[in-house]
Protein backbone atom coordinates (compact mmCIF):
# COMPACT_ATOMS: atom_id res chain seq x y z
CA UNK A 1 0.00 0.00 0.00
CA UNK A 2 1.28 3.47 -0.91
CA UNK A 3 2.46 5.42 2.15
CA UNK A 4 0.35 8.56 2.55
CA UNK A 5 3.31 10.85 3.26
CA UNK A 6 5.05 13.44 1.08
CA UNK A 7 8.28 15.39 1.58
CA UNK A 8 8.22 19.18 1.22
CA UNK A 9 11.17 21.36 2.24
CA UNK A 10 12.84 18.30 3.82
CA UNK A 11 9.84 17.84 6.09
CA UNK A 12 7.25 15.05 6.00
CA UNK A 13 3.54 15.90 5.62
CA UNK A 14 0.56 13.59 6.02
CA UNK A 15 -1.83 13.16 3.08
CA UNK A 16 -4.74 10.86 2.33
CA UNK A 17 -6.65 11.71 5.53
CA UNK A 18 -10.34 10.92 5.87
CA UNK A 19 -11.95 14.34 6.43
CA UNK A 20 -15.33 15.04 8.01
CA UNK A 21 -16.95 18.20 9.46
CA UNK A 22 -17.22 18.00 13.26
CA UNK A 23 -20.83 17.40 14.28
CA UNK A 24 -22.38 19.98 16.58
CA UNK A 25 -21.97 19.19 20.24
CA UNK A 26 -18.67 17.28 19.85
CA UNK A 27 -15.04 18.08 20.48
CA UNK A 28 -12.50 17.15 17.81
CA UNK A 29 -10.93 14.21 19.63
CA UNK A 30 -14.26 12.74 20.74
CA UNK A 31 -15.72 12.99 17.24
CA UNK A 32 -12.56 11.48 15.74
CA UNK A 33 -12.93 8.55 18.13
CA UNK A 34 -16.53 7.99 17.00
CA UNK A 35 -15.55 8.17 13.32
CA UNK A 36 -12.69 5.73 13.84
CA UNK A 37 -15.03 3.15 15.37
CA UNK A 38 -17.57 3.68 12.58
CA UNK A 39 -15.29 3.92 9.51
CA UNK A 40 -12.13 1.95 10.29
CA UNK A 41 -10.60 1.12 13.67
CA UNK A 42 -7.15 1.17 12.07
CA UNK A 43 -7.48 4.97 11.80
CA UNK A 44 -5.70 5.83 15.05
CA UNK A 45 -4.55 9.41 14.35
CA UNK A 46 -6.45 12.64 13.79
CA UNK A 47 -5.77 16.23 12.77
CA UNK A 48 -8.04 19.22 13.34
CA UNK A 49 -8.52 21.93 10.74
CA UNK A 50 -11.08 24.68 11.23
CA UNK A 51 -14.35 22.81 11.90
CA UNK A 52 -13.14 19.47 10.50
CA UNK A 53 -11.21 16.40 11.61
CA UNK A 54 -9.05 14.27 9.35
CA UNK A 55 -8.31 10.65 10.30
CA UNK A 56 -5.01 8.94 9.50
CA UNK A 57 -3.13 5.79 10.43
CA UNK A 58 0.37 4.87 11.52
CA UNK A 59 0.21 1.95 9.06
CA UNK A 60 0.22 4.51 6.24
CA UNK A 61 3.56 5.92 7.40
CA UNK A 62 1.96 8.80 9.31
CA UNK A 63 3.19 9.77 12.77
CA UNK A 64 2.13 11.89 15.73
CA UNK A 65 3.23 15.51 15.26
CA UNK A 66 3.21 15.31 11.45
CA UNK A 67 1.46 18.23 9.73
CA UNK A 68 -1.48 17.80 7.34
CA UNK A 69 -0.64 18.85 3.79
CA UNK A 70 -4.31 19.46 2.94
CA UNK A 71 -4.69 21.88 5.86
CA UNK A 72 -1.59 23.76 4.68
CA UNK A 73 -3.01 24.02 1.13
CA UNK A 74 -6.43 25.11 2.43
CA UNK A 75 -4.78 27.84 4.50
CA UNK A 76 -2.59 29.00 1.60
CA UNK A 77 -5.59 29.19 -0.78
CA UNK A 78 -7.95 30.73 1.78
CA UNK A 79 -9.21 33.27 -0.76
CA UNK A 80 -11.05 30.43 -2.53
CA UNK A 81 -13.97 28.71 -0.77
CA UNK A 82 -13.99 25.99 -3.44
CA UNK A 83 -11.04 24.73 -5.47
CA UNK A 84 -9.82 21.62 -7.27
CA UNK A 85 -6.07 21.06 -7.32
CA UNK A 86 -3.52 18.47 -8.39
CA UNK A 87 0.17 18.93 -7.62
CA UNK A 88 3.07 16.86 -8.89
CA UNK A 89 5.37 15.80 -6.06
CA UNK A 90 8.39 13.95 -7.42
CA UNK A 91 6.80 11.00 -9.29
CA UNK A 92 3.53 11.21 -7.35
CA UNK A 93 0.38 13.27 -7.86
CA UNK A 94 -1.39 14.89 -4.95
CA UNK A 95 -5.11 15.74 -5.26
CA UNK A 96 -6.86 18.23 -2.93
CA UNK A 97 -10.60 18.94 -3.31
CA UNK A 98 -12.22 21.70 -1.24
CA UNK A 99 -15.90 22.61 -1.57
CA UNK A 100 -17.40 25.47 0.44
CA UNK A 101 -14.51 25.44 2.86
CA UNK A 102 -14.77 21.66 3.48
CA UNK A 103 -12.00 19.24 2.45
CA UNK A 104 -13.70 16.53 0.38
CA UNK A 105 -10.64 14.68 -0.89
CA UNK A 106 -7.01 14.58 0.17
CA UNK A 107 -5.47 11.83 -1.96
CA UNK A 108 -2.10 10.69 -3.25
CA UNK A 109 -1.71 8.86 -6.59
CA UNK A 110 1.32 6.96 -7.88
CA UNK A 111 -0.31 6.68 -11.31
CA UNK A 112 -0.61 9.78 -13.48
CA UNK A 113 -3.52 8.43 -15.54
CA UNK A 114 -5.61 7.70 -12.48
CA UNK A 115 -4.90 11.15 -11.03
CA UNK A 116 -5.78 12.82 -14.33
CA UNK A 117 -9.03 10.84 -14.71
CA UNK A 118 -10.08 11.73 -11.15
CA UNK A 119 -9.30 15.41 -11.77
CA UNK A 120 -11.19 15.44 -15.08
CA UNK A 121 -14.34 13.92 -13.54
CA UNK A 122 -14.36 16.41 -10.68
CA UNK A 123 -13.64 19.39 -12.95
CA UNK A 124 -17.01 18.85 -14.67
CA UNK A 125 -18.76 19.93 -11.46
CA UNK A 126 -19.70 23.62 -11.89
CA UNK A 127 -18.79 26.65 -9.78
CA UNK A 128 -15.18 25.94 -8.85
CA UNK A 129 -13.50 29.05 -7.47
CA UNK A 130 -10.14 27.94 -8.89
CA UNK A 131 -8.61 25.01 -10.78
CA UNK A 132 -4.98 23.94 -10.46
CA UNK A 133 -3.30 21.20 -12.50
CA UNK A 134 0.06 20.45 -14.15
CA UNK A 135 0.39 22.52 -17.32
CA UNK A 136 1.36 19.39 -19.29
CA UNK A 137 -2.19 18.08 -18.81
CA UNK A 138 -3.64 20.96 -20.84
CA UNK A 139 -6.77 21.20 -18.66
CA UNK A 140 -9.02 24.15 -19.57
CA UNK A 141 -9.26 27.06 -17.11
CA UNK A 142 -6.58 25.51 -14.88
CA UNK A 143 -3.24 26.96 -13.88
CA UNK A 144 -0.16 25.24 -12.48
CA UNK A 145 0.99 25.90 -8.92
CA UNK A 146 4.01 24.51 -7.15
CA UNK A 147 3.13 22.75 -3.90
CA UNK A 148 6.41 23.90 -2.33
CA UNK A 149 5.30 27.52 -2.85
CA UNK A 150 2.04 26.90 -0.98
CA UNK A 151 3.30 24.86 1.96
CA UNK A 152 5.31 27.02 4.32
CA UNK A 153 4.75 25.11 7.56
CA UNK A 154 2.88 28.02 9.15
CA UNK A 155 -0.49 26.30 9.66
CA UNK A 156 -0.13 23.82 12.51
CA UNK A 157 -2.72 21.11 11.86
CA UNK A 158 -0.82 18.29 13.52
CA UNK A 159 -1.63 14.61 13.79
CA UNK A 160 -2.52 13.52 17.31
CA UNK A 161 -3.34 10.10 18.75
CA UNK A 162 -7.04 9.31 19.07
CA UNK A 163 -6.34 7.05 22.05
CA UNK A 164 -3.92 8.23 24.72
CA UNK A 165 -3.61 4.81 26.36
CA UNK A 166 -1.98 3.18 23.35
CA UNK A 167 0.26 6.20 22.90
CA UNK A 168 1.52 5.96 26.47
CA UNK A 169 2.36 2.27 26.10
CA UNK A 170 4.06 2.82 22.75
CA UNK A 171 6.07 5.75 24.13
CA UNK A 172 7.28 3.60 27.04
CA UNK A 173 8.36 0.79 24.73
CA UNK A 174 10.12 3.22 22.37
CA UNK A 175 11.90 4.84 25.31
CA UNK A 176 13.27 1.46 26.46
CA UNK A 177 14.51 0.64 22.94
CA UNK A 178 15.99 4.12 22.61
CA UNK A 179 17.95 3.81 25.86
CA UNK A 180 19.22 0.33 24.92
CA UNK A 181 20.17 1.64 21.48
CA UNK A 182 22.14 4.51 22.99
CA UNK A 183 24.01 2.15 25.29
CA UNK A 184 24.89 -0.13 22.36
CA UNK A 185 25.87 2.72 20.03
CA UNK A 186 28.08 4.45 22.58
CA UNK A 187 29.50 1.30 24.14
CA UNK A 188 33.04 2.16 23.04
CA UNK A 189 32.98 5.82 24.21
CA UNK A 190 31.54 4.63 27.54
CA UNK A 191 34.27 2.05 27.97
CA UNK A 192 36.89 4.66 27.11
CA UNK A 193 35.62 6.86 29.90
CA UNK A 194 37.42 4.54 32.29
CA UNK A 195 40.71 4.62 30.33
CA UNK A 196 43.28 7.17 31.41
CA UNK A 197 43.75 9.96 28.89
CA UNK A 198 46.60 12.35 28.34
CA UNK A 199 46.33 15.58 30.30
CA UNK A 200 45.57 18.73 28.34
CA UNK A 201 48.61 20.35 29.84
CA UNK A 202 50.82 17.82 28.06
CA UNK A 203 49.38 18.56 24.58
CA UNK A 204 51.03 21.14 22.36
CA UNK A 205 48.71 24.25 22.21
CA UNK A 206 49.79 24.99 18.65
CA UNK A 207 48.65 21.53 17.53
CA UNK A 208 45.28 22.06 19.26
CA UNK A 209 44.77 25.43 17.53
CA UNK A 210 45.70 23.97 14.15
CA UNK A 211 43.33 21.03 14.69
CA UNK A 212 40.41 23.40 15.50
CA UNK A 213 41.21 25.52 12.44
CA UNK A 214 41.13 22.49 10.16
CA UNK A 215 37.79 21.33 11.60
CA UNK A 216 36.19 24.76 11.07
CA UNK A 217 37.54 24.93 7.51
CA UNK A 218 36.21 21.44 6.75
CA UNK A 219 32.76 22.32 8.13
CA UNK A 220 32.61 25.41 5.92
CA UNK A 221 33.48 23.32 2.87
CA UNK A 222 30.76 20.77 3.71
CA UNK A 223 28.18 23.51 4.28
CA UNK A 224 29.01 25.05 0.92
CA UNK A 225 29.04 21.69 -0.86
CA UNK A 226 25.63 20.60 0.40
CA UNK A 227 24.17 24.12 0.66
CA UNK A 228 23.28 23.64 4.31
CA UNK A 229 21.20 26.50 5.66
CA UNK A 230 21.46 26.81 9.40
CA UNK A 231 18.18 28.30 10.51
CA UNK A 232 17.05 29.03 14.00
CA UNK A 233 13.79 27.20 14.84
CA UNK A 234 10.72 29.35 15.13
CA UNK A 235 9.56 29.84 18.72
CA UNK A 236 6.68 27.66 19.88
CA UNK A 237 3.34 29.44 19.60
CA UNK A 238 0.67 28.16 21.99
CA UNK A 239 -3.06 28.62 21.28
CA UNK A 240 -3.49 30.58 24.51
CA UNK A 241 -0.96 33.17 23.30
CA UNK A 242 -3.62 34.54 20.92
CA UNK A 243 -7.08 34.46 22.50
CA UNK A 244 -9.90 36.95 21.85
CA UNK A 245 -11.81 38.49 24.73
CA UNK A 246 -14.49 35.89 25.68
CA UNK A 247 -17.29 38.47 25.90
CA UNK A 248 -16.38 40.09 22.56
CA UNK A 249 -16.17 36.65 20.94
CA UNK A 250 -19.64 35.79 22.33
CA UNK A 251 -21.06 39.09 21.11
CA UNK A 252 -19.69 38.55 17.59
CA UNK A 253 -21.23 35.07 17.44
CA UNK A 254 -24.58 36.38 18.67
CA UNK A 255 -24.59 39.17 16.06
CA UNK A 256 -23.62 36.74 13.27
CA UNK A 257 -26.37 34.32 14.29
CA UNK A 258 -28.92 37.15 14.35
CA UNK A 259 -27.72 38.24 10.91
CA UNK A 260 -28.30 34.75 9.47
CA UNK A 261 -31.58 34.04 11.24
CA UNK A 262 -33.65 36.74 9.57
CA UNK A 263 -37.06 35.43 8.47
CA UNK A 264 -37.40 34.55 4.78
CA UNK A 265 -40.88 33.82 3.48
CA UNK A 266 -41.39 30.17 2.58
CA UNK A 267 -38.21 28.98 4.31
CA UNK A 268 -37.74 27.66 7.86
CA UNK A 269 -34.60 28.22 9.93
CA UNK A 270 -33.41 25.03 11.63
CA UNK A 271 -30.16 25.99 13.35
CA UNK A 272 -27.13 28.28 13.25
CA UNK A 273 -23.64 27.17 14.20
CA UNK A 274 -20.95 29.74 15.06
CA UNK A 275 -17.48 28.24 14.66
CA UNK A 276 -14.02 29.77 14.84
CA UNK A 277 -14.08 31.66 11.52
CA UNK A 278 -17.64 31.36 10.15
CA UNK A 279 -21.27 31.20 11.19
CA UNK A 280 -23.44 28.78 9.19
CA UNK A 281 -27.26 28.69 9.13
CA UNK A 282 -29.29 25.74 7.91
CA UNK A 283 -32.71 26.37 6.31
CA UNK A 284 -35.34 24.02 4.91
CA UNK A 285 -37.97 24.84 2.27
CA UNK A 286 -41.62 25.14 3.25
CA UNK A 287 -43.59 26.65 0.37
CA UNK A 288 -40.98 29.07 -0.99
CA UNK A 289 -38.74 28.72 -4.01
CA UNK A 290 -35.03 29.13 -4.54
CA UNK A 291 -35.70 32.28 -6.57
CA UNK A 292 -37.68 33.75 -3.70
CA UNK A 293 -34.89 32.92 -1.30
CA UNK A 294 -32.17 34.61 -3.36
CA UNK A 295 -34.29 37.72 -3.96
CA UNK A 296 -34.88 38.23 -0.24
CA UNK A 297 -31.53 36.99 1.08
CA UNK A 298 -29.58 39.27 -1.24
CA UNK A 299 -31.04 42.30 0.55
CA UNK A 300 -31.22 40.88 4.09
CA UNK A 301 -27.87 39.05 4.13
CA UNK A 302 -25.44 40.73 1.72
CA UNK A 303 -21.94 39.26 1.32
CA UNK A 304 -23.06 35.88 2.67
CA UNK A 305 -22.23 32.62 0.88
CA UNK A 306 -25.04 30.22 -0.06
CA UNK A 307 -24.70 26.48 -0.61
CA UNK A 308 -27.61 24.46 -1.99
CA UNK A 309 -27.45 21.05 -0.30
CA UNK A 310 -30.58 20.08 -2.22
CA UNK A 311 -33.62 21.78 -3.68
CA UNK A 312 -35.17 21.79 -0.21
CA UNK A 313 -32.13 22.48 1.97
CA UNK A 314 -29.79 25.48 2.03
CA UNK A 315 -26.74 26.52 4.02
CA UNK A 316 -25.92 30.21 4.44
CA UNK A 317 -22.42 31.14 5.61
CA UNK A 318 -21.12 34.44 6.98
CA UNK A 319 -17.48 35.25 7.76
CA UNK A 320 -16.77 36.41 11.30
CA UNK A 321 -14.77 39.62 11.80
CA UNK A 322 -11.30 39.45 13.31
CA UNK A 323 -10.90 40.29 17.00
CA UNK A 324 -7.95 41.64 18.94
CA UNK A 325 -6.12 38.85 20.73
CA UNK A 326 -3.93 38.61 23.83
CA UNK A 327 -2.16 35.93 25.89
CA UNK A 328 -4.22 34.34 28.65
CA UNK A 329 -3.61 31.21 30.72
CA UNK A 330 -5.37 30.06 33.88
CA UNK A 331 -2.95 29.57 36.77
CA UNK A 332 -4.93 26.66 38.19
CA UNK A 333 -4.24 23.04 37.30
CA UNK A 334 -6.73 21.13 35.14
CA UNK A 335 -8.26 19.15 38.01
CA UNK A 336 -8.94 22.32 40.00
CA UNK A 337 -10.53 24.01 37.00
CA UNK A 338 -12.83 21.01 36.42
CA UNK A 339 -13.92 21.09 40.05
CA UNK A 340 -14.57 24.84 39.98
CA UNK A 341 -16.52 24.65 36.70
CA UNK A 342 -18.70 21.80 37.97
CA UNK A 343 -19.33 23.72 41.18
CA UNK A 344 -20.38 26.84 39.28
CA UNK A 345 -22.84 24.97 37.10
CA UNK A 346 -24.23 23.09 40.09
CA UNK A 347 -24.98 26.46 41.68
CA UNK A 348 -26.81 27.48 38.51
CA UNK A 349 -28.67 24.13 38.38
CA UNK A 350 -27.38 23.66 34.84
CA UNK A 351 -26.00 20.31 33.52
CA UNK A 352 -22.45 20.43 32.15
CA UNK A 353 -19.89 18.01 30.69
CA UNK A 354 -16.18 18.48 31.39
CA UNK A 355 -13.14 16.70 30.00
CA UNK A 356 -9.37 17.14 30.32
CA UNK A 357 -7.20 16.82 27.20
CA UNK A 358 -3.41 16.90 26.87
CA UNK A 359 -2.56 18.55 23.55
CA UNK A 360 0.83 19.31 22.03
CA UNK A 361 2.46 21.60 19.48
CA UNK A 362 5.74 21.46 17.60
CA UNK A 363 7.85 23.71 15.40
CA UNK A 364 9.64 20.78 13.79
CA UNK A 365 12.52 20.88 16.27
CA UNK A 366 10.91 20.69 19.69
CA UNK A 367 7.53 19.66 21.07
CA UNK A 368 5.62 20.98 24.09
CA UNK A 369 2.40 19.79 25.76
CA UNK A 370 -0.34 21.75 27.49
CA UNK A 371 -3.57 20.95 29.36
CA UNK A 372 -7.00 21.86 28.03
CA UNK A 373 -10.26 21.62 29.95
CA UNK A 374 -13.21 21.07 27.59
CA UNK A 375 -16.65 22.25 28.71
CA UNK A 376 -19.92 21.44 26.88
CA UNK A 377 -23.36 22.61 27.99
CA UNK A 378 -26.90 23.26 26.78
CA UNK A 379 -28.49 26.47 28.07
CA UNK A 380 -31.25 29.02 27.60
CA UNK A 381 -28.74 31.80 28.24
CA UNK A 382 -27.61 33.91 25.28
CA UNK A 383 -23.87 33.79 24.41
CA UNK A 384 -22.76 36.92 26.29
CA UNK A 385 -24.67 35.94 29.44
CA UNK A 386 -23.38 32.38 29.22
CA UNK A 387 -19.74 33.43 28.90
CA UNK A 388 -20.11 35.67 31.96
CA UNK A 389 -20.18 32.41 33.94
CA UNK A 390 -16.45 32.10 33.20
CA UNK A 391 -15.50 35.64 34.28
CA UNK A 392 -13.30 34.30 37.11
CA UNK A 393 -11.29 32.09 34.73
CA UNK A 394 -8.39 32.99 32.45
CA UNK A 395 -7.41 31.22 29.23
CA UNK A 396 -11.08 30.93 28.17
CA UNK A 397 -12.18 30.47 24.56
CA UNK A 398 -15.67 29.69 23.22
CA UNK A 399 -14.86 27.37 20.32
CA UNK A 400 -18.47 26.91 19.19
CA UNK A 401 -22.04 27.89 19.97
CA UNK A 402 -25.18 26.73 18.18
CA UNK A 403 -28.77 28.00 18.27
CA UNK A 404 -31.37 25.23 17.89
CA UNK A 405 -34.58 26.75 16.59
CA UNK A 406 -36.83 23.78 17.36
CA UNK A 407 -35.73 23.44 21.00
CA UNK A 408 -34.99 27.16 21.36
CA UNK A 409 -31.79 26.33 23.24
CA UNK A 410 -28.09 27.13 22.89
CA UNK A 411 -25.35 24.50 22.74
CA UNK A 412 -21.94 25.71 23.84
CA UNK A 413 -18.40 24.38 23.65
CA UNK A 414 -15.80 26.22 25.74
CA UNK A 415 -12.15 25.40 26.34
CA UNK A 416 -9.98 26.62 29.22
CA UNK A 417 -6.20 26.45 28.96
CA UNK A 418 -4.77 25.25 32.27
CA UNK A 419 -1.29 25.75 33.64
Amino acid sequence: MLNQVINIHRKKYAVGLFWQPIAAGYFARGYARILSKTVDKKLNLFAECRDMVGLGSKKLGQKVGMSSAAAEVLNALSEFTSFLAVFQVDKLYYLVVVRNGIILEDKLFDNEEQARAEYFNLSEIPDWGALFAPSAWGMPRSIERNLEDLIAGNYHSLLKPISRIKTGIASGVLLVFFVLGLIYFFREPISQMFVSKPQVANINPELVAEYKRQIEEKNKQLDKQFEIEKKEPEPLVFPYDYLPDPIQRAAVCYQAIGFLMQPITGWNQLSVDCGETHAIARLSRDFGTLTDFYLIATELMPASFVQEESENSILVQATLPSLTTYASLDERDAATIVRDVNSLFQGLNMPVETNVVLDSITNGFETASYNVVEVAAESKLEPVNFMEIFQDFDGVYMSRCMWNVQNRTWNYEVIIYAK
